[in-house]
């Protein structure tokens, strides 16, 4: 598939997904996010791949938040409808989505670019990583799940300050705060996204797809979380991996799961 603000690749697992607007601090418009999810979608699909990173090209810019030049003049009415399509083709598609998720986090993340990191299902960052979400000096709130999803990793006191001063914060306080799991230098960035992929790979696929569920499952209002696991642990009994990783165990050696 061919696109204009993106890059897509697979190898052996991992699909690397770019966001591509180097020129634009890889802000994220409307086209863009419509190829994110496509591609997304495509990896998730796919069967050569079994862990996606997202990362933005260029050395300032994971994705340095929303193109405002796109929605400067919207009502309330168009402001709510960006918000809304917005979270449902990306922000939480990726959230529930069955593959797992790993963001590269390489210079600003701001915005949009922090609400999509904070979508994926964990993050790694390089020191030269800055995060906030701006948006009140702006005259508008996070739009794309940020008042959501900050709160639930790190915290309401940290996030309300985070957005009512719309400042940033650096690499380590990220990692103190648990924004992100792990710090790197730049160049060892990526390297180490795919190292923790590849320990992701030895595990059953399957499984995987029912704990990302789970996990979800506690954040969702009207959603009784244990009663998703329990759900999510019986169908496990019923899948080929299971068959596999138990005899693997039992026979003492490496299980190798079909992923089905």
């Amino acid at each position: 598939m061919s696109y204009q603000n993106i890059l897509s690749t697979t190898n052996n697992g991992i699909t690397t997904i770019t966001v591509n607007r180097p020129n634009k601090l890889n802000a994220l418009n409307k086209a863009t996010i419509e190829e994110l999810h496509g591609a997304f979608k495509a990896a998730n699909k796919s069967k050569d791949s079994k862990v996606i990173i997202i990362t933005g090209s260029g050395e300032k810019a994971f994705v340095a938040g929303a193109d405002i030049s796109e929605f400067a003049d919207f009502d309330v009415k168009n402001g709510g409808k960006l918000a809304a399509n917005g979270q449902k083709i990306l922000f939480d598609y990726i959230e529930n989505l069955s593959t797992p998720v790993i963001a590269a986090v390489n210079g600003f993340a701001l915005g949009g670019g922090l609400e999509l990191a904070m979508a994926c299902h964990f993050r790694v960052a390089s020191t030269n990583a800055k995060m906030g979400l701006p948006e009140v000096s702006l005259g508008v709130i996070p739009g794309y799940g940020g008042t959501q999803r900050l709160p639930q990793l790190v915290g309401k006191g940290r996030a309300m300050e985070m957005v009512m001063t719309a400042g940033m914060i650096d690499a380590n306080q990220a990692l103190e705060y648990g924004l992100v799991n792990h710090v790197t230098s730049q160049e060892e960035l990526i390297a180490l996204a795919e190292k923790i992929a590849s320990k992701i790979m030895r595990n059953s696929s399957v499984a995987i797809k029912g704990a990302i569920k789970a996990i979800n499952a506690n954040y969702k209002d009207g959603v009784d979380g244990y009663k998703t696991e329990i759900k999510q642990f019986g169908k496990c009994f019923g899948t080929e991996d299971f068959k596999e990783g138990t005899t693997a165990f039992l026979e003492k050696r490496k299980a190798d799961f079909p992923g089905k």
